[in-house]
């Protein structure tokens, strides 16, 4: 099952609600395409859910006829309700005792073989009645990521002790130095009866309030009715995750970034022999360790280190790389200013 919503506004202006990140060209092909990729040739997997909201569906199809990936169900949220009614729907489309493989459609992972011998592990316990997540080994304190402290260990996956919101840069030192502490990946692996049934025993009105907006019929397109607008808008993580004792989380040392911000693009973007990231037309002097994009006209930066600079036809952002993540408070103040106006 892939996830598809949001509008990835840390990544402003090259990512937008009416083109969220995993359409843009950032990095190779639309992370889109590559999500629906992410699990070719593994035996035993079928055809994909993926679950968008209905203004994106045109990207969606779009992308879908690029991939050449033909989808078993496309699922049409009217609004976006976060994670967990988009899970839970596509949970009432299958078979109880398929398993959902849950992935989030804007993310990158650069080691396929790593993570597809992690997806082995994570689909046995799936089978035996857990709820798996994986958790990405960090390499470095971040605040704009969730953390899972683990527990004991079961054999290739730990017990899920609980889930920690995005820190601040001193508790996210003391996260990663403790050892205990892994970055909340957004990925999820179990059957559909298992998170049915935990979602009912610690969500139940979610769970009927979703039921009630999934039509019956078997077509390519399942439009959730628009009741679906007064569904809870609420995560997996809190709607299950945080109060299920058949939680597991896989530790992951994959190559994984939620591509979450300029820095985190920048990081994952091979850059020049100065450490910038260069995109469209840019002339650089004594620019160092930047991500630069240009899309309509020339940008020219001189004497400079840690950067961003992002050109559109509507809108220029100018950030240090290391406050990039400040971009999705920049957002509002844009978004207020042009309802002003």
């Amino acid at each position: 099952m892939i996830l598809s919503g949001g509008a990835g506004t840390r990544l402003w202006p090259l990512s937008t609600s009416s083109q969220p990140k995993q359409f843009a060209d950032l990095i190779g092909p639309p992370l889109f395409e590559q999500t629906l990729h992410r699990l070719d040739g593994v035996e035993g997997v079928l055809d994909p859910i993926v679950a968008t909201r209905a203004d994106h569906l045109s990207l969606v199809n779009s992308s879908i006829a690029a991939s050449g990936v033909q989808p078993f169900r496309v699922v049409a949220e009217p609004v976006g309700r976060n994670t967990a009614p988009a899970i839970l729907a596509a949970a009432l489309l299958v078979d109880g005792g398929e398993v959902l493989v849950v992935l989030p459609s804007d993310h990158l992972i650069s080691d396929q073989a790593g993570f597809r011998a992690a997806l082995a592990k994570a689909v046995d316990f799936a089978v035996e009645g857990h709820l798996v997540t994986f958790g990405v080994i960090p390499d470095r304190p971040d605040t704009g990521l969730g953390y899972i402290e683990v527990g004991q260990d079961l054999g290739g996956a730990h017990q899920l002790a609980r889930f920690k919101e995005k820190p601040g840069a001193e508790e996210a030192e003391a996260l990663v130095a403790d050892g205990a502490h892994l970055w909340n990946s957004g990925i999820f692996v179990f059957t559909a009866a298992t998170i049915l049934e935990e979602a009912t025993t610690h969500s139940p009105s979610l769970v009927e309030s979703v039921r009630s907006c999934v039509p019956g019929g078997d077509g390519a397109i399942v439009e959730l009715t628009a009741a679906f607008e007064d569904v809870e808008s609420i995560s997996i993580d809190h709607a299950v995750m945080e109060q299920t004792t058949r939680g597991v989380v896989i530790p992951v040392d994959v190559g994984w970034s939620d591509v979450g911000s300029f820095k985190a693009l920048l990081e994952s973007s091979p850059a020049d022999s100065d450490g910038n990231v260069v995109s469209g037309d840019v002339s650089l002097l004594n620019v160092s360790n930047s991500y630069i994009h240009s899309t309509s006209r020339r940008i020219a930066i001189a004497e400079m280190d840690g950067v961003v600079v992002v050109e559109t036809p509507m809108s220029v952002l100018v950030v240090p790389v290391e406050q990039s993540q400040a971009v999705r408070d920049l957002v509002r103040i844009v978004d207020e200013s042009s309802s002003a106006d």
